[in-house]
């Protein structure tokens, strides 16, 4: 199964038609060459979800928590190694 890189000009163009030709996405797909699951399951749900206000703040909410997580992960590395190296410089000058 090969995998095809559309334009983002044809996407939109076929999603802006299914919306408002009125003609089933089978023939749609057919006439421009793609799959109508592709068009269907893909450009027209994917194009919907980006429309919605809730989908727009929840993907900036996720992306976010994400970059939070990145950080939060990045200062405890930060903390351990400066604990280990705590530990050195004690051990060195007690020693």
């Amino acid at each position: 199964m090969g995998t095809y890189k559309y334009s983002a000009e044809l996407r939109a163009g076929a999603v802006a038609l299914a919306r408002s030709s009125g003609w089933p996405v089978s023939r749609i797909a057919a006439e421009l060459g793609v799959n109508h699951e592709t068009l269907r399951q893909q450009w027209i749900k994917t194009a919907e979800k980006a429309e919605r206000p809730e989908a727009v703040a929840a993907s900036a909410k996720d992306a976010q928590i994400a970059a939070l997580r990145r950080q939060v992960r990045e200062l405890e590395m930060e903390r351990d190694i400066l604990r280990r190296a705590a530990k050195c410089f004690a051990g060195e000058t007690n020693g």
